[in-house]
């Protein structure tokens, strides 16, 4: 009798840990569903590469392991399927049936699910790491099982993808890690604000950046560098002025001003013989990135701008769409805001441009203009210049900020 008792009671005790085990395990793989599944790979490979030491040794340990997510998730599904449906039967052996469902929902329910998801929401890339090789042995025992279901998913579902940042969704995290954001982070309003502008320099145009034609300042290639044309071009304080022929909006080239500082006012050279370098021409669809692209090589730090307009073939009588690429509604420019405008100077491409697979040519280089012998070009039929674009210009977009020179006058609109 002693020994059928000491039985009993040495089973009861076995049931016991059997359940507490069944629960801890329940608990474990509810928590590692949460936390695993809910770290990114994009998360993960951050934490990897640029993380603090303690964050890449984890993000290390647990890429391996969430790599394959559908049989990660099969995995821990079945193993966790598997401990809550074999806990009644152990509690059956201990209490009646309604108390073997009552004490296993609140098991599951409690120390199952609600405790594990809390603890592993919050540490789940240590406990994760510090689980992975149990996850990895999980994993081949549940395998037989779990890879079927998992390629199913793969399927059905498609497989696992990369899931990146959009523009806009990118640039709304960089704002929330603003010091100002008042969430804790270490960027600066200046560093938020350069990103920003560097995300949006796609989406802008060489129209929002541009001055128009009707606020530049250029010169007549048939006037006469006097006094007072000499002393024009010294109060304006720029570097470059466009060259037009006969009116305003056909820019034909660009004059450096430092190739003026050996021409003696009273000998009246005209324009058209000294040094006037050609001055590029862009789409005003072209994007700031192209431009800045083009700008970085050298051939010239100012350009003209074109809109493209609808040309009538004289042959067919059919209007030729030159160029089509306009954004529906534009971005607010930086340059729209303000009370004076900048220009400087670009190569001529003079074609119907492609958005932003149109490059310039070799032969596109802002060289010597030659004049002697040669009628001066006129604006073209199909091209209307709106407007004069530099390096500044792009620039400014970029920081989203005004880069005043000595030569700038600040307004106090106030």
């Amino acid at each position: 009798m002693a020994v059928e008792y000491e039985c009993c009671e040495s089973q009861f005790f076995i049931h016991i840990l059997i359940v507490v085990f069944l629960v801890l395990f329940a608990g474990l793989m509810s928590g590692l569903t949460l936390g695993l599944m809910s770290l990114s790979l994009v998360d993960l490979e951050v934490l990897a590469k640029s993380g603090t030491p303690k964050d890449r040794k984890y993000a290390e340990k647990i890429l391996p392991v969430v790599t394959r997510q559908h049989l990660l998730l099969c995995t821990l599904l079945i193993c966790n399927a598997a401990a809550m449906e074999a806990l009644p039967i152990f509690l059956d052996t201990l209490v009646t049936a309604w108390g073997a469902i009552l004490i296993s929902v609140t098991l599951i329910l409690l120390f199952g699910e609600i405790i594990p998801q809390s603890v592993c929401t919050r540490y789940g890339l240590a406990i994760g790491a510090s689980v992975a090789p149990f996850v990895r042995v999980l994993v081949w025992v549940c395998f037989p099982v779990a890879y079927p279901i998992s390629k199913l998913l793969d399927y059905l579902l498609g497989k696992e993808h990369v899931a990146l940042f959009r523009r806009t969704e990118l640039k709304t995290l960089v704002n929330l890690h603003g010091n100002e954001a008042g969430k804790g982070g270490e960027l600066t309003h200046d560093e938020t604000t350069i990103i920003a502008g560097a995300l949006e320099l796609t989406e802008k145009t060489a129209s929002d950046a541009m001055t128009p034609i009707s606020d530049t300042f250029s010169i007549d290639i048939n006037a006469k560098l006097d006094r007072n044309l000499m002393n024009l071009i010294l109060e304006k304080g720029h570097s470059r002025v466009p060259v037009y022929y006969e009116q305003p909006t056909n820019i034909i080239g660009l004059v450096l001003v430092k190739n003026l500082l050996t021409i003696h006012p009273e000998d009246e050279i005209p324009v058209k013989s000294v040094t006037i370098r050609r001055i590029p021409k862009v789409p005003e669809t072209l994007p700031l990135y192209d431009i800045l692209n083009e700008f970085q090589k050298g051939h010239s730090h100012m350009a003209v701008v074109v809109k493209q307009c609808h040309k009538k073939s004289p042959a067919s009588g059919v209007v030729k769409e030159v160029r089509v690429d306009v954004d529906g509604e534009k971005s607010n420019s930086l340059k729209s805001k303000r009370s004076f405008h900048k220009w400087k100077s670009f190569p001529s491409n003079g074609s119907n441009g492609s958005y932003r697979s149109k490059k310039w040519n070799k032969d596109m280089n802002s060289d010597i203009l030659e004049i002697e012998g040669k009628p001066l070009p006129k604006v073209a039929e199909d091209e209307e210049a709106v407007g004069i674009i530099t390096m500044e210009d792009v620039i400014e977009e970029l920081l989203q900020e005004e880069i005043f020179d000595e030569t700038d006058h600040h307004f106090d609109n106030s």
